[in-house]
């Protein structure tokens, strides 16, 4: 048996990739060979072609060389007709976030989160829905708001959560947060899931003061009435906000903008600068405003974005900032965000028994 022959049976039997050492190999048995389009070949950016493996067949391959424990999000694509489909050997695909889904894989030392199932011995939180004017963001106009309360006793600090739904639903945040608040790893938080303006996104998280304005006058007033939370003027900074890729730069610009009440920021994979150009929350940081917040960087090592960061984080240092920086091998999505997301928690929100 030839190591063609091999490579075929393998992937036939156990589906793809077929893992050696830190080599993932992907075969396809089709008349033409398409392109691997991934976390590490920068997606439609750069299409890695697939080879031919023997002369007598039509079954074809592709490797990636990626670290041991990693995790990657991939799919197949022909880029004469801009048709990307999924690999029919493996089973294993995940919601995209762009309208599609891509196939994933966990390397042999990678895992999942240990929090994002829920246990029976764990107290869950009430999640209640809210419909808010978005005032100035968007003209008569109503967006839905997620109230996450915990089972505490006494006020609780609010993390206020961008692309909310997202982080509810793919992340699975509550869960994660209450199995860390079980395991005495963090304290206990309300949270504010909030909606994305959609087509709108970028608009409002490209370091937005129309959504500072709507976080103060809208946000913040429901998020009072409903749940008991830390008195902010004697506990100046004490709430946080998470974000990722543009909602990781809206959640920097909001701390520096309100740093009075958001004083902990979460930042996963946060967009920087665009086609060259610095965002407005770069320059805030080179005039060392709001020096006092504490950030939580993170960001995955097949992420475009990962020069961005470590430049960014280059940048914090310089100015003195009280910044925590991780980079892990995951790409630029919600599964990658989601696996390394508790370790920023409890970070930024450390247990203090009650």
């Amino acid at each position: 048996m030839t190591s063609a022959d091999s490579l075929i049976r393998r992937a036939r039997e156990k589906g793809n990739p077929v893992i050696q050492g830190n080599r993932a190999t992907f075969v396809l048995e089709t008349e033409d060979a398409p392109f691997l389009i991934s976390d590490p070949t920068g997606w439609e950016d750069r299409p890695k072609p697939f080879k031919r493996l023997d002369s007598a067949t039509q079954a074809w391959s592709c490797s990636l060389t990626v670290p041991r424990d990693a995790y990657v999000e991939y799919a197949f694509y022909y880029p004469e007709t801009d048709e990307r489909f999924l690999d029919p050997l493996n089973p294993r695909s995940v919601n995209n976030g762009v309208g599609s889904r891509n196939n994933f894989f966990y390397m042999p030392e990678a895992t999942s989160s240990p929090y994002i199932l829920r246990r029976a011995d764990v107290p869950v939180g009430a999640l209640t829905r809210h419909r808010v004017d978005t005032w100035m963001m968007q003209d008569d106009a109503m967006r839905d708001v997620y109230l996450y309360t915990p089972p505490a006793r006494g006020p609780v600090p609010l993390l206020v959560v961008y692309d909310g739904p997202d982080y509810l639903q793919r992340a699975r945040l509550t869960t994660v947060v209450e199995n860390l608040v079980a395991d005495k790893r963090m304290s206990p938080v309300a949270m504010a899931f909030l909606q994305n303006g959609r087509s709108r996104r970028h608009l409002e998280y490209i370091c937005s003061d129309a959504t500072i304005s709507w976080l103060d006058k809208e946000v913040l007033p429901l998020a009072r009435q409903h749940i008991r939370l830390v008195n902010i003027r004697e506990n100046p900074g004490a709430y946080g906000v998470l974000g990722a890729s543009a909602g990781g730069i809206m959640a920097l610009y909001t701390g520096l903008r309100m740093p009075e009440i958001f004083g902990r920021v979460l930042s996963q994979s946060g967009v920087f600068s665009l086609e060259g150009r610095d965002l407005a929350a770069v320059d805030l940081v080179r005039y060392q405003h709001a020096h006092d917040i504490r950030i939580w960087m993170d960001i995955g090592l097949m992420d475009e974005l990962l020069e961005d960061n470590r430049r960014m984080i280059l940048l914090l240092h310089e100015k003195g900032y009280n910044v925590t920086y991780r980079e892990f091998a995951g790409g630029h999505n919600f599964t990658s965000w989601r696996n390394d997301i508790w370790r920023g928690l409890e970070e930024m929100f450390p247990y203090t028994p009650r």
